[in-house]
């Protein structure tokens, strides 16, 4: 029967065996998912994904002791500008540690950064390479800068000090430059760069009439952990943005995808401020120029006008008495030309005159004569229609009421009426 172990025993036994076995250092390259700092120790998740499926198949822990990791950690910042972050690649110097509480991993002793750059840099050249496939690497090089670019919106940490240099750079110019700026506050280090700077971008598009352009700063920080500005999905965002921007994330070791599809990349913050300030006072001096010419234009103009008028001035009296002489000509001429025209009138006139009194009295007498012979007919019928002829002939009238009557049921009994005859009248009582 074979003899059994304890946990422990058995453990000692891994160790054993693995010490034997491998005494020695190895170079391994492998991805980060994870890594973090306590006490000093750096803690790192390594792990390996197959290429077409992004499956992992290799997971492994690694540790790097303080006193390592004191001087690996400043020497891999320094060369590659960057801090371990999840999802970097790495080559790493390590050699295995089994122990019986803890269990196994990777004893980290070096770093080889220079790998950790061909990998950024082939990350890098992907992100170029899509973006120009696309066609939007360089939309915003075809933008420019409004003539008056005053309304400024500003991507930046709130609590950076970069942002507090770059408005102060810009309240406090010499030609006393007035700016607009407005914050729109992003994370500017760390994993959530790309998402947080997107959304700012967001914001600002949805008020995008009231800004001229966008400053991205980052200054006051380290110069580590650029990756954040090394993504397609925020060089996307950039590059198609209908504004243009302008970056100074504070950084002149490399130059980041951002930084390569903005409209103009600046070292610093200030840089930035200053920028906007050459361009707003080159605004400035094309003005005050062309205010200096057109003061020059007008006081030639002028100057050539009152040559002109002085030279006017000594023609006019000669001029005027030419003008008088052939103007006071002209009235002669007018003048007697009207009295001749009204003396024709009035002699026209004279002769309608007589022409028409002696119509006027050629129409009146014959009017006067048909009118005379138009009364005697009238006379001659109200002559015949005189009652008195009628009752002459024997006839007679009855009246009653003063009315002339010509039917019998027209009166009463008791009725008075009147009969004239030729001579006389009867005054009757109707029975």
């Amino acid at each position: 029967m074979e003899p059994t172990l304890t946990l422990f025993e058995l453990n000692a036994l891994v160790r054993q065996v693995i010490e034997q076995t491998m005494a020695r250092e190895y170079w391994v390259e492998a991805e980060l998912s994870e890594c973090r700092e306590s006490r000093g120790h750096c803690y790192m998740e390594l792990i390996e994904k197959d290429e077409q499926t992004a499956t992992p198949v290799a997971r492994a822990s690694a540790k790097c002791w303080r006193t390592q990791w004191l001087m690996l950690q400043p020497y891999f910042e320094r060369t590659t500008g960057q801090q371990l972050h999840e999802g970097m690649k790495v080559k790493l110097k390590v050699y295995p540690q089994f122990h019986e509480a803890f269990g196994f991993s990777w004893i980290v002793t070096d770093i080889d950064p220079t790998f950790t750059l061909g990998d950024m840099a082939r990350k890098r050249q992907d992100i170029i390479r899509q973006l120009k496939q696309e066609g939007v690497f360089d939309l915003q090089k075809e933008l420019c800068l409004p003539t008056f670019c005053q309304r400024i919106a500003v991507v930046s940490s709130q609590t950076a000090a970069g942002y507090g240099d770059f408005v102060n750079q810009l309240a406090g110019n010499e030609l006393g430059l007035q700016f607009t700026t407005q914050l729109f506050p992003a994370i500017m280090q760390g994993e959530q760069v790309e998402q947080s700077i997107i959304g700012a971008l967001n914001r600002i598009y949805g008020m995008i009439d009231n800004f001229d352009c966008v400053v991205i700063i980052r200054g006051g920080g380290g110069t580590s952990d650029l990756s954040g500005f090394d993504t397609l999905a925020l060089a996307e965002n950039v590059a198609q943005f209908p504004l243009p921007i302008i970056t100074g994330i504070g950084h002149d070791r490399d130059e980041s995808v951002l930084d390569m599809v903005s409209f103009q990349r600046v070292k610093t913050p200030t840089a930035a401020a200053q920028l906007l300030i050459d361009n707003l006072a080159l605004v400035l001096h094309r003005i005050e120029d062309c205010e200096l010419r057109i003061t020059r234009s007008a006081q030639s103009q002028m100057a050539s006008a009152k040559l002109l008028l002085t030279a006017i001035a000594t023609r006019i009296p000669t001029l005027f008495s030419v003008v008088r002489t052939r103007q006071e000509a002209r009235l002669e001429r007018m003048a007697q030309t009207l009295m001749n025209a009204l003396q024709r009138q009035t002699e026209r006139e004279a002769n309608r005159q007589e022409r028409l009194a002696a119509q006027l009295m050629t129409a009146i007498g014959q009017r006067l004569v048909r009118e005379n012979h138009r009364m005697e007919l009238l006379e001659q019928r109200a002559r015949n229609l005189d009652p008195q002829l009628i009752l002459n002939r024997g006839y007679s009238i009855t009246l009653f009421g003063g009315k002339a009557m010509s039917q019998a049921c027209q009166l009463q009994p008791g009725d008075e009426i009147e009969t004239r005859l030729k001579q006389g009248i009867i005054k009757s009582i109707v029975k």
